[in-house]
Parts: C-alpha cells; structure tokens; sequence
C-alpha cells in the first residue's frame, strides 16, 4: 500500500514522501491516526502543492530545535538514588526520570526523545542524548549521586 506521509517519522521517512507500508500497517495505523493519507492521484496533487509549505514548516521546527539545543547545552540534572558499596543502584534512572527532571526546570521534553539505552543502573556522570529533531541531537549532563543513609535511633 502506498501512502503520504503527514509528519516526518524516523521509521520511515519525512512529511510528504511517498511509501511503501504493509496494507494492515496502513490501514489500521497511519490512516486512523492521521500520520499519513492514500497516495491516490489527488492527494499526489495536493502534496505537490503543499510541499514548499512542509519545507518551510519542517525548517522553522529545525530552527527551533537548534534553539533549544542551545538552552539544552548548559542543562545539568542530578538524581539521588539508593546505591550498594561498589556504587551499583538498587534500581536505575531510566529516560523518564530525565523526562521529568528536564520538565521541573521548565522542558518540556517528551521522554521518547530521551535516548538512553540501556537505563542508567551506576553512579557517576554520564551524557545522555536528547534527540529534538530528525537532524538536531542535544546532549545534557546527567550525575548520578548515592543516596546518603540516615543513622538509625536507638
């Protein structure tokens, strides 16, 4: 089944392309959702004459993503979690934290952007990337930090 795409996808290619999707993939996925329509004579036509309207609107959303990018830049989070002696987590910091560390300081930063594979499970300082665009990648700091234990109360 052929299609066009409505928005840029990473699977499989940018707004206004023509392809190639499995029927079922295009029947109960792209069309339903709006991601894409029939790549039928008339809606070929109405994507020729839209095309300098998606170039323009995919090049502010790359301008944007590179101001972002640069605010991104300077972003630092520091996460406490509970750690065992030789500094390996009970537990992790996954892209979801970071989601939401980036959005108490303002971002807001859907976590599928958030590459982190595979979570973060040791302390220390890591660079994780924060993909805004198809051709925009930021990169914020991340430091992981052991959980400072309380005495007990006798």
């Amino acid at each position: 089944m052929e299609v066009i795409l409505l928005h840029d996808m990473d699977t499989l290619g940018m707004r206004g392309q023509i392809v190639n999707v499995a029927d079922g993939y295009g029947r109960n996925y792209l069309l339903p959702k709006k991601l894409a329509v029939a790549a039928n004579p008339q809606n070929r036509k109405w994507v020729e004459q839209q095309r300098v309207r998606f170039l323009k609107l995919s090049a502010k959303e790359k301008a944007e993503a590179e101001e972002l990018a640069k605010l991104l830049a300077d972003v630092s989070l520091t996460f406490t979690r509970r750690a065992g002696e030789q500094g390996t987590l009970f537990g992790s910091v996954t892209a979801m934290d970071v989601a939401e560390g980036l959005h108490a300081q303002g971002y807001k930063i859907d976590r599928r952007k958030v590459h982190l594979d595979p979570p973060i499970k040791l302390l220390g300082e890591y660079d994780v990337a924060v993909k805004l665009h198809s051709e925009v990648t930021a990169t914020i700091k991340v430091k992981v930090e052991a959980e400072v234990e309380k005495p007990a109360a006798s």
